[in-house]
């Protein structure tokens, strides 16, 4: 597997968040729409009336009104859940690497849509998967390769994201939803369907999950962090109830449970937040900042610039021109003070070096427009004097245990 190095990836988003650069690089949430004021008084309020117990140890599963209104929020979008089959994680990215401690054994096969989340590779990695990529289009993973991938590698896992895929903002159309559904029951093949993002639709209407279309096979993993705020590190998975059940004795090994006090303070903020109009004007700011972001490209990118419009999500997806090097063009972005990601980061091998990924959501449309103005400056230079390519890079992702 040959791919971009996680310390390279690293030293690009170090570099990026220094103060004098534009970044659109990061994966973050818009923090002056975080509910600071309501999470502080839900804190407050726990520690007053329940204190002892909000920092007292607690149950692997997770705190029981807070399971509660997860399962009763899933039924709500069609996934029919109970309490029981849910289990709060610190994040969803632990949801991944608790997922591939059961699953992935030194050698095993894991089908990923390509290109996918750098953290879920890097998570399977760890774990010493073989991961064979999917190829994607505008509707998701392409599906109708799956069969055929399932019977000659035996896979013991699919990974995707559905909504608002990161990195490419796009999401699997409902015939390849139903189809991946039926092949995981076919096959007998578990699928982690993983929706960190599909509760930030701000155009058109939002599609049925997997994990509600009836297979016992899919577990669903999601989070709090880009809807309340990423420091609570509240996550949960769902699924089957026997699945749940192995994936919470592996999570007890782990951490033996998520904060308690984070835990009860997340759900006395559900019982009192009005979390639909938090919703709303989160959709719409994004909503707006998208739009800002692609009017934007539309104007500063030279011919021959392609990218995904996203209807949901906090990512814009782009193909440079003329083939260049998002790596190398990196660096000459960098000396303008913008930067971004190279989309290499986030394939399963390296063969695809001309996309790059924008973050929309973590900066106001007058700072988009002036980092979408100084990185068209960069691709222009670009095409009338193209910057040497990066050096391919052949080693493998180093265990992360």
């Amino acid at each position: 597997m040959e791919m971009m190095q996680p310390s390279a990836v690293r030293e690009i988003l170090k570099v990026a968040e220094r103060p004098d650069v534009l970044s659109f690089a990061g994966g973050l949430p818009a923090p002056e729409l975080f509910p600071v004021e309501e999470i502080a008084a839900a804190h407050a309020e726990v520690l007053r009336s329940e204190g002892a117990y909000a920092l007292q140890y607690s149950t692997t599963e997770g705190y029981g009104p807070l399971r509660d209104w997860i399962s009763a929020h899933l039924t709500r979008q069609g996934i029919a859940t109970k309490t029981n089959q849910v289990l709060i994680t610190s994040g969803s990215q632990q949801g991944i690497d608790l997922v591939a401690r059961i699953f992935v054994d030194p050698g095993d096969v894991v089908l990923v849509e390509n290109p996918t989340y750098l953290a879920a590779l890097q998570a399977f990695a760890a774990y010493e998967a073989k991961l064979v990529p999917v190829p994607s289009d505008d509707d998701g993973m392409q599906v109708e390769h799956l069969e055929e991938l399932i019977l000659t590698h035996r896979p013991k896992l699919i990974y995707l994201v559905t909504n608002f895929q990161n990195p490419k903002g796009t999401s699997l159309s409902m015939s390849r939803r139903r189809m991946l559904a039926h092949l995981a029951d076919k096959h007998g093949v578990a699928v982690l369907e993983d929706d960190p993002y599909g509760e930030l639709i701000f155009r058109g209407e939002p599609l049925p999950a997997v994990a509600a279309l009836g297979s016992s096979n899919v577990l669903r993993i999601s989070t709090f962090s880009k809807t309340l705020a990423p420091g609570l590190r509240i996550g949960w998975l769902s699924g089957d109830e026997a699945l749940v059940r192995k994936v919470t004795i592996v999570k007890q090994a782990a951490d033996l449970h998520t904060a308690t006090l984070a835990q009860r303070a997340t759900a006395t903020l559900l019982r009192d937040f009005d979390l639909d109009a938090h919703m709303a004007r989160l959709r719409s700011v994004y909503g707006q900042r998208a739009a800002t972001m692609i009017s934007a490209l539309r104007t500063y990118m030279p011919a021959g610039t392609s990218w995904v419009d996203p209807s949901g999500g906090m990512f814009v997806w782009m193909q440079l021109p003329h083939g260049l090097d998002a790596e190398a063009l990196f660096h000459q972005a960098l000396a303008k003070q913008v930067a971004f990601v190279p989309g290499s980061a986030f394939f399963v091998d390296d063969i695809r070096r001309d996309f790059v990924r924008l973050n929309f959501s973590n900066r106001p449309p007058e700072l988009i427009k002036e980092g979408m103005k100084r990185l068209g400056e960069v691709v222009h230079a670009a095409v009338l004097s193209p910057p040497p390519p990066m050096p391919r890079r052949a080693e493998t992702i180093p265990p992360l245990r």
